[in-house]
C-alpha cells in the first residue's frame, strides 16, 4: 500500500479497536446510492468485513474489519462504480447529507446537495482544516439536523423565483452540544458555494488544529464571525448552475405509498440483506437506494403497482416490518464493538433497552452513543443514550449512562445521570 498511515482518515479509513483491523467509511451524497454501487458494497462486507455494513447517521456506509492488505483492494473496487471515500474521515468536508429525500421540492435539495459534493471531495484546497466539517441541506426545521452541522441548510421564502437558502453555522453535539445560529437568511442558491468556502477559509485560517468551527465561533463572537465572513467580497459571486438532465437521481414517489422503508435496528446491514434492497431497487424502484439519518434504507417506488410488488419482495427478504427491532427506530453507533471511543457495546444494550420497553417507550425515536461524541445524535431522539464514563469495579471497569428525553429545547436534555446498566433499563421501564 503507497499511502502512509498517517494520510489514511482522508480516504475515509479509521483505525479499529482491535488494532490489527481498520474501517472504511463509504461517502454517498445524501445518502443515495445505486443498485450497481449497493451490489458492490455487499459483495465487499461478505468478502472483507464479515458479512455486515454499517449505516450511520449521515447517510454513509461503514465496513469494518479490514486488514490492512485489504484497504487498496477495496478502494479500487468502490472507486470502480464511482464511490470516492476522500474526505469521509479527517480534516476535509465530510459526504453533504440531505434528511428530505422524500418532501415536496426533494429534488433540487438533492441536485444541490450533489453539487456541493462534487465540489469539495478531493478538492485540494479544503484537505488540511482544523478538523472534520459537516454540511446538511433539509426541507425544513422538524428534524433539528441543520441545527447539529458546521453548516446547515433550509430553503427560505423567495419573491423573484430563485432558489434561496437560510445558513445556519457553528452547530455541533459531542461533548460540547451548540445549536447553530442564524449566518444569513435568503442567500441565493448560486451563492451558496462561495460562502461555503469563504467560511472554509477563515475555519482554517482562525482555528486552531482539533478544534469544530463551532470553538471558532465562541472564541471570536457570532457577530464578529458573521461580519468577517459577509464581508468579504468572495461571497458576491454568483456561480449559476447550468440545467442537466442527471440533476436529480431519486424517483419522486407519487403517493406516501410508494415510499417504502427497510428499517436496520442499530444500522446493522447484513451484505445479504444489502445485496436483495439492490435487486428490489432495480426491479421496482429506479435503481436507487437511500440511507436514512435514522440509519434506514428508503426505496421510492416507480411505476404502476411497484410499490406492493416491492413490499412483497421486501418482506421475503427480511424487511416485513412487523418485529418490535423493525418497528421502533433506534440509532446506533458501533461503540466499543469496533470503534476506539467506544466505552460500551452499544448494540448489546440497544437490544436489551429495546426488550424492557413499553408501548409509549416504542413510540419514541431512540438512539445511543457509545462515547460523548454523539455520533448517534442522541440529542435529536426522543430518548436518547450515552455512555458518559467508565469507573472501576470488582467487576471491571464498567460504563456509566446518561438519559437524555426530548423537550422544548432545540436539544433533548439529560433527565438522568451516571446510571448503572441495571438503573438505565429501570428507567426504561418507567417510561
Amino acid at each position: 500500500m503507497t499511502i502512509e498511515k498517517q494520510n489514511l482518515r482522508l480516504e475515509g479509513i479509521y483505525p479499529q479497536r482491535q488494532k490489527e483491523f481498520f474501517m472504511q467509511r463509504v461517502k454517498l451524497p445524501a445518502g443515495i446510492i445505486s443498485c450497481e454501487q449497493a451490489l458492490m458494497v455487499a459483495q465487499l462486507a461478505e468478502r472483507f468485513a464479515r458479512g455486515v455494513a454499517h449505516l450511520t447517521t449521515r447517510g454513509s456506509i461503514e465496513l469494518h474489519w479490514l486488514t490492512e492488505g485489504d484497504l487498496a483492494v477495496v478502494a479500487s473496487q468502490l472507486a470502480a462504480v464511482g464511490l470516492y471515500n476522500r474526505g469521509a474521515c479527517g480534516g476535509a468536508v465530510r459526504g453533504v447529507v440531505c434528511g428530505s429525500l422524500g418532501a415536496a421540492g426533494a429534488p433540487a435539495l438533492e441536485a444541490l446537495v450533489r453539487k456541493m459534493h462534487r465540489h469539495f471531495t478531493g478538492n485540494p484546497r479544503f484537505e488540511k482544516l482544523p478538523k472534520k466539517f459537516k454540511i446538511g441541506v433539509e426541507a425544513d426545521a422538524s428534524s433539528g439536523r441543520h441545527l447539529i452541522q458546521d453548516l446547515g441548510l433550509l430553503p427560505a421564502p423567495s419573491q423573484d423565483g430563485r432558489r434561496r437558502y437560510d445558513v445556519f453555522a457553528a452547530g455541533g453535539l459531542g461533548r460540547e452540544p451548540i445549536p447553530g445560529f442564524l449566518l444569513a437568511e435568503g442567500v441565493l442558491e448560486d451563492s451558496l458555494l462561495p460562502l461555503i468556502e469563504t467560511v472554509l477559509r477563515l475555519y482554517e485560517a482562525l482555528t486552531p488544529a482539533g478544534k469544530r468551527l463551532k470553538h471558532l465561533v465562541r472564541e471570536i463572537g457570532r457577530e464578529e464571525f458573521r461580519r468577517r465572513v459577509l464581508e468579504d467580497q468572495a461571497v458576491l459571486e454568483e456561480l449559476p448552475t447550468v440545467p442537466s438532465l442527471t440533476a436529480s437521481l431519486v424517483p419522486a414517489p407519487s403517493a406516501e405509498a410508494d415510499r417504502l422503508e427497510a428499517h436496520v435496528f442499530g444500522g446493522e446491514l447484513s451484505g445479504a440483506g444489502l445485496a436483495a434492497l439492490a435487486g428490489i431497487a432495480r426491479e421496482f424502484c429506479g435503481g436507487i437506494l437511500m440511507v436514512t439519518g435514522d440509519q434506514n434504507v428508503v426505496l421510492h417506488a416507480a411505476g404502476e403497482g411497484a410499490a406492493e410488488r416491492a413490499r412483497q419482495a421486501m418482506a421475503q427478504a427480511g424487511f416485513a416490518g412487523k418485529a418490535v427491532g423493525e418497528r421502533v427506530i433506534f440509532r446506533a453507533c458501533p461503540g466499543n464493538h469496533e470503534c476506539i471511543m467506544g466505552l460500551a457495546p452499544t448494540r448489546d444494550i440497544a437490544a436489551s433497552v429495546l426488550k424492557e420497553m413499553g408501548e409509549a417507550a416504542r413510540e419514541l425515536s431512540w438512539a445511543i452513543s457509545g462515547c460523548s461524541n454523539c455520533c448517534a445524535q442522541p440529542q435529536l431522539a426522543g430518548a436518547g443514550i450515552v455512555a458518559s464514563r467508565l469507573v472501576t469495579e470488582v467487576t471491571g471497569r464498567n460504563p456509566r449512562f446518561d438519559l437524555y428525553r426530548a423537550g422544548s429545547a432545540p436539544f433533548a436534555e439529560v433527565v438522568q445521570q451516571g446510571l448503572t446498566l441495571q438503573e438505565l433499563l429501570s428507567a426504561v421501564r418507567e417510561i
